[in-house]
């Protein structure tokens, strides 16, 4: 079968979700064949052959710790010529996305940004996306060269499906533009011990109907009592009571978790546009009459400081 160019997300060899996710799509249309790059590369090989990988191909250089984006394109790049796959998949991040416009560029093929769902068609690869603020469902395939596809997080379930996952070491030659831009320092995000926005298989945010930045933790219980991550919608991050790293929306990140629960939120278009492709949408807000109320699949018309307590401690009282 074809081979499936899969760029790993990891962390010191922590294999990210999404990139599971990726493998299960991935054998929809080939066989995967992982690229794992940086510290920690060689030990995501066991995980990745648990979910479907026949090859790793690991790089570990200095560069691709110390610049940015560059030298992982220069590796995939290398993958993909000693590969020659039918498809090259990325995780829809904006690390991401850069590397696949830019490997895209490099090898002459076009580019397919946050596909939700992946199959083999007559004429190569076709990618199922969201379009105009998630309001139509497209198909869509590059007409020139080999795909390069960039999939949203919780787009695929994780199904372990063991494979060889027979490591192999890439050869790897940086060009001169992988030392342009030099990280210089580091800064740790601070841990909520809540899971990525992004990666979340639930997600409960809060917009201008919280009413200020001491009323989130109404959000945040909630959240918490689901194992959620917490998200904010424009208003709410624009006054000031919550992280912009927070923010769904157009402007802000796209989810598309399992739940999202809407509390406080009218649903303006910028926000429908970030998070519209959830499996289930339940909105808690007062006005009958508010526009989230046209998508979601359930709804509850009443004062979010009443419903969410209620809610969470509903939630609580079941788990107990």
């Amino acid at each position: 079968m074809a081979e499936v160019l899969v760029l790993v997300d990891h962390v010191d060899g922590a294999v990210r979700k999404p990139t599971l996710e990726l493998l299960t799509l991935a054998r929809r249309v080939g066989d995967p064949v992982a690229v794992a790059l940086g510290a920690g590369a060689g030990a995501t090989a066991a995980v990745l052959g648990e979910h479907g990988a026949v090859k790793v191909l690991t790089a570990d250089a200095p560069e691709f710790a110390d610049y940015l984006v560059v030298p992982k394109v220069d590796a995939l790049q290398a993958a993909f010529e000693a590969v020659s796959p039918v498809a090259v998949l990325l995780v829809s991040s904006a690390e991401g996305k850069e590397i696949a416009a830019r490997l895209a560029l490099r090898v002459g093929s076009g580019i397919i940004t946050d596909a939700t769902d992946l199959e083999a068609g007559e004429q190569g690869v076709v990618a199922t996306q969201a379009a105009f603020a998630a309001s139509f469902t497209t198909k869509s395939r590059v007409s020139r060269g080999v795909p390069v596809i960039t999939v949203k997080p919780n787009s695929a379930p994780v199904e372990p499906a063991p494979a060889a996952g027979a490591v192999e070491d890439l050869a790897v030659s940086f060009g001169e533009a992988a030392t342009g831009t030099k990280v210089t320092s580091r800064t740790p995000r601070e841990s909520t011990g809540r899971p990525e926005l992004t990666e979340a298989a639930i997600v409960v945010s809060g917009g201008r109907g919280v009413n200020g930045a001491e009323n989130f933790p109404l959000i945040e219980a909630l959240a918490d009592s689901l194992g959620a991550a917490v998200g904010a919608s424009r208003a709410a991050v624009d006054a000031g009571w919550y992280p912009h790293t927070s923010q769904v929306g157009q402007t802000g990140k796209s989810v598309s978790p399992q739940l999202y629960i809407a509390s406080g939120i009218s649903g303006a278009i910028q926000h429908r546009a970030g998070m519209q492709t959830s499996k289930t949408i339940v909105a808690i807000n007062k006005d009958a009459e508010a526009p989230i109320f046209e998508l979601v699949d359930y709804g509850v018309v009443g004062d979010l400081f009443a419903v969410v307590p209620q809610l969470t401690e509903e939630i609580n009282t079941r788990k107990g």
